[in-house]
């Protein structure tokens, strides 16, 4: 395995716990949000953490294609993770906040990653992040839409 397959399998893992708990998160918020705006984020918040869902497996596989392992485990979720757990029970305003600031986080993350292909000459990776920061930055901005 080359050393810099390493490196970017390692921010590539960042960029998957940063997925996997913005997945856990918004698939909270889907089972909880209410008042008057709850029909059209239920919804929203259910296709975002389907895409979700889909984006740690191509995240993960692409780690293995480099030939190291992914995490998988909450508590190494946790420590590579710069995006937070849901904690409390915001609001419907305030769900939206914090998913549109974590959509961006991920976003900065995948960014990262597509330098730093790029310097290693890693096309497949930075497809990868490129997707990655075109979804996150779409759905921040779809989230935002809704706060007017």
């Amino acid at each position: 395995m080359i050393e810099h397959n390493k490196q970017v399998a390692e921010e590539l893992s960042k960029l998957l716990a940063e997925s996997y708990t913005l997945y856990l998160k918004t698939h909270k918020y889907h089972w909880n949000v209410t008042g008057p705006m709850f029909h059209s984020l239920h919804l929203l918040f259910e296709q975002q953490y389907t895409e979700l869902a889909e984006a740690v497996d191509t995240i993960a596989e692409r780690i293995r294609a480099l030939g190291w392992k992914a995490p998988g485990s909450y508590a190494e979720f946790a420590k590579l993770s710069t995006v937070g757990d849901a904690t409390g029970d915001p609001d419907a305003s305030g769900m939206i906040k914090e998913l549109a600031a974590d959509h961006r986080t991920v976003a900065e993350r995948a960014n990262r990653v597509l330098k730093l292909a790029g310097e290693h000459e890693d096309e497949g990776s930075g497809a990868v992040a490129s997707d990655r920061i075109e979804i996150h930055e779409k759905s921040a901005w779809m989230l935002s839409a809704h706060l007017g």
